[in-house]
């Protein structure tokens, strides 16, 4: 069958979420997806002993009003409660105990600041809202770059102000990537399968992909923004608009490694340690999360990129360095390399999650919009207040979905 009433293009969150809802309704539906596995951003693999290692998202977000935990619950999948120890260290690194007082009066000053500027008449850049000359600017822009996947003179402040967090933050045990595709179940989906060009100038909209030609009443595009930005896939005739849009909103750049922990039991679970309090250029450290025998080193930005230059290899022997430099040169024999991300590598990515340019916070606004009420968006960067995460890429698939049924159900 080369007709369908709906196609959407792109089986992660958002995909999946609309295709879950089309399938409800009396529609024939066909999933495209350019990997060879559903999920998107979020992808969870297993070591060689079977514990899963989240390379994509891998917290709840808001977690007491987010869909997936629903859904976990409904599948079966077991939730961990346990907040995040983002805000505390193991150990002081260095900050003798006045010092990192300073540094949290500092980074409350600095959130206070940017909160007031997001209201502001002018979109201006985060970092217009540091201190300057602050001993403390490199740590929070380092911080920066694990929230929002840039340094805060990529940032716009509006677009982070309308960020909604209810600060609840959970995770699930078997991995959310794993939670995300198995919405999969059951879809019709055809894998290795990218869309290259959308023809929606004609009654039908075609859609071209390396397989052949497929057809469909409604479009529901779920690529991610850099992906769109590099005209993948082509629309004819052209959405200038839309491109523009993905082009305001590109994706920051966070990265993963995982190193596997020999005799921790000296190390508390889900201690968190900075690898740098003095710079941008940093990892952060989650030590044996969920009590398992691992290391989850955090990048962002631009430091990132430059690491993903060096393979996984780069980021183990940089997160060895800092982690030896930390709790003692004896660690580097306890830590060995099972896994680390690249995802401004990913063809199919190009980055991890979106954030608006100073100045374009509206952009979302923009890529969200229906065409004609044939071509429909969704994913994280359409969301106004849940962008980059798994549940705001499911809420804006199911509004897609929602649109489509009222355009081709009536």
């Amino acid at each position: 069958m080369s007709e369908f009433d709906v196609v959407v293009i792109g089986a992660g969150a958002a995909g999946l979420a609309a295709a879950r809802r089309i399938a409800t309704a009396p529609l024939s539906l066909r999933v495209l997806e350019a990997r060879d596995r559903a999920g998107g951003r979020g992808w969870t693999v297993r070591d060689e002993t079977g514990l899963p290692i989240e390379l994509g998202c891998g917290w709840l977000h808001s977690a007491d009003e987010n869909e997936w935990c629903i859904i976990a619950a409904t599948l079966g999948f077991a939730l961990d409660r346990t907040r995040p120890q983002w805000r505390t260290q193991w150990k002081n690194l260095g900050f003798p105990p006045a010092d990192h007082d300073d540094f949290r009066a500092t980074l409350e000053r600095f959130w206070d600041r940017l909160d007031a500027g997001g209201d502001a008449e002018k979109d201006l850049p985060g970092a217009s809202f540091l201190e300057p000359g602050s001993r403390w600017n490199g740590l929070i822009n380092a911080i920066s770059t694990y929230m929002n996947g840039v340094e805060l003179d990529g940032l716009s402040a509006r677009d982070f102000w309308r960020y909604r967090d209810t600060g609840i933050n959970w995770r699930v045990v078997e991995g959310y990537g794993t939670l995300i595709a198995a919405l999969a179940d059951g879809l019709d989906i055809s894998f290795a399968c990218p869309a290259e060009a959308i023809d929606h100038g004609g009654r039908r909209i075609r859609i071209a992909t390396p397989r052949g030609d497929i057809e469909a009443r409604a479009v529901i595009v779920t690529v991610p923004t850099d992906v769109l930005a590099a005209g993948v896939p082509r629309f004819a005739p052209e959405l200038p608009d839309k491109i523009a849009a993905a082009h305001a909103l590109p994706l920051g750049i966070a990265d993963k490694v995982y190193l596997r922990l020999t005799g921790g039991e000296d190390i508390p679970n889900d201690a968190h340690l900075y690898g740098a309090i003095d710079r941008v250029e940093t990892g952060s450290y989650h030590l044996r999360p969920l009590g398992r025998p691992l290391v989850e080193g955090y990048f962002g930005g631009e430091f990132a990129r430059e690491l993903e230059k060096e393979g996984q290899a780069g980021f183990a022997s940089f997160a060895v360095d800092q982690l030896a430099a930390l709790i003692g040169n004896d660690i580097r024999k306890r830590l060995e390399l099972i896994a680390a991300s690249s995802w401004v590598r990913d063809p199919w990515a190009r980055g991890s999650y979106s954030r608006a340019r100073p100045g374009h916070a509206d952009a979302r606004q923009v890529l969200a919009a229906a065409v004609d009420q044939r071509l429909f968006f969704a994913g994280e960067a359409c969301s106004r207040d849940d962008f980059s995460t798994a549940h705001g890429a499911y809420r804006s698939g199911v509004v897609a979905a929602e649109q489509a049924i009222s355009a081709l159900c009536g």
